[in-house]
C-alpha cells in the first residue's frame, strides 16, 4: 500500500514540477507554450478569414471554452489524470507479475522498433482511428453519451470549443485505449509531441470560423466544413455522423460521412439542450446527476 501511496504523492509533485518548468523555462517542445501559439495562429486565421461574417471576436462561451482549454490540457493533468494513470499501470503491472509478465511482455510488436517518421505515422494513424472507434461509443451508449454532452453543447463555433469537454471523457478515452496502445507499443515521448501538436492543429481548425475543406484532402483530413455538421442539432439518424477526430478518412471509408449542403449557419446543440447547465461547476458534476 506504501507504495501506492509514494507513487500518487511522487505523481503529484513530478507534474506540478514539470508544469512549473513548462511554464517558466521554454523550450523548443514546450506544450504550455505550443498550446498557446498554436491557439494564437488559429484565432487570427478566424480573425483574417471569418467563415460566419457576423460571428463575433469573442463569440458566445469563448471565455468559458478557454477556460476548457488549459484546463483539461494542463490542470485536470495534475488534479487527477497523471496520478490515475501511474497507478493503473502500476497496477496492470502489478497483477501481471502474479502470471510472470510484464506490460512490455505482452506486445505484439513495438512501434519504437521502426524508424522514427515511421513509427510516428503509425503511431498516428492508430491512435486516430482508435479514438474513432471510442467517439462512437460516446455516442451510442447513454451514460458515454451523457458525459459527452459537454462538448456538443456548444452553440457557436470556435477555435477554443476543440477542449470544451468533460472531465469524465479523457478517462473514458484512457480507460479504452490502454490495452491496444500497449499491445502495440509506444514511440520516443520526446517524439510523440509532434503528433500531438498536429493533432491539436487540426481539432483546433476544425472547431474554428473557417470555412475550409482541404479541397481533395478532405477524404483524408477531418475539416471545418465536415466537423460542424459533427455538431448539429438536426441530425440523420439517432446516433451522429462524422466521428473523424483528425482524419476524416474513416468516416468515409465506414459510411459515417454526412455533409448535405454548406453547414455555415446550421443551428449547433442537442435536442434537450435546455435542461444542460451553462456554466463549468454544473456542466462537470452534470454526468452524476441521476
Amino acid at each position: 500500500m506504501n507504495k501506492y501511496i509514494d507513487l500518487i504523492i511522487n505523481s503529484y509533485s513530478g507534474y506540478f514540477n514539470y508544469l512549473k518548468e513548462e511554464i517558466l523555462y521554454w523550450k523548443w517542445d514546450n506544450y504550455f507554450y505550443g498550446l498557446i501559439a498554436i491557439s494564437l495562429v488559429v484565432w487570427l486565421l478566424e480573425i483574417l478569414f471569418p467563415w460566419r461574417k457576423k460571428q463575433a471576436i469573442f463569440r458566445k462561451d469563448f471565455w468559458l471554452d478557454l477556460f476548457y482549454l488549459f484546463f483539461n490540457f494542463f490542470l485536470l493533468n495534475l488534479i487527477l489524470l497523471i496520478a490515475l494513470s501511474n497507478i493503473t499501470s502500476q497496477l496492470i503491472n502489478d497483477f501481471l507479475s502474479l502470471f510472470g509478465f510484464e506490460l512490455t511482455s505482452i506486445q505484439l510488436f513495438s512501434l519504437s522498433q521502426l524508424p522514427t517518421p515511421l513509427a510516428l505515422f503509425a503511431f498516428f494513424m492508430i491512435s486516430d482511428f482508435l479514438q474513432w472507434t471510442v467517439h462512437i461509443l460516446l455516442h451510442r451508449i447513454p451514460f458515454l453519451w451523457k458525459i459527452h454532452k459537454t462538448h456538443h453543447s456548444i452553440k457557436v463555433m470556435g477555435f477554443a470549443a476543440h477542449f470544451r469537454y468533460n472531465w469524465m471523457e479523457p478517462i473514458v478515452y484512457k480507460s479504452i485505449l490502454y490495452l491496444p496502445i500497449i499491445l502495440i507499443g509506444g514511440v520516443d515521448l520526446q517524439d510523440v509531441f509532434i503528433v500531438h501538436f498536429i493533432t491539436i492543429a487540426i481539432g483546433h481548425l476544425n472547431h474554428a470560423n473557417i470555412g475550409w475543406d482541404y479541397g481533395y484532402l478532405k477524404y483524408i483530413l477531418n475539416n471545418p466544413k465536415m466537423h460542424i455538421w459533427h455538431h448539429s442539432k438536426e441530425m440523420p439518424n439517432k446516433y451522429g455522423v462524422n466521428f473523424g477526430i483528425s482524419l476524416s478518412l474513416w468516416d468515409y471509408l465506414f459510411k459515417t460521412n454526412y455533409i448535405p449542403t454548406d453547414g455555415r449557419d446550421i443551428e449547433l446543440g442537442f435536442s434537450d439542450e435546455n435542461e444542460f447547465p451553462k456554466d463549468f461547476i454544473h456542466q462537470e458534476f452534470y454526468p452524476l446527476k441521476k
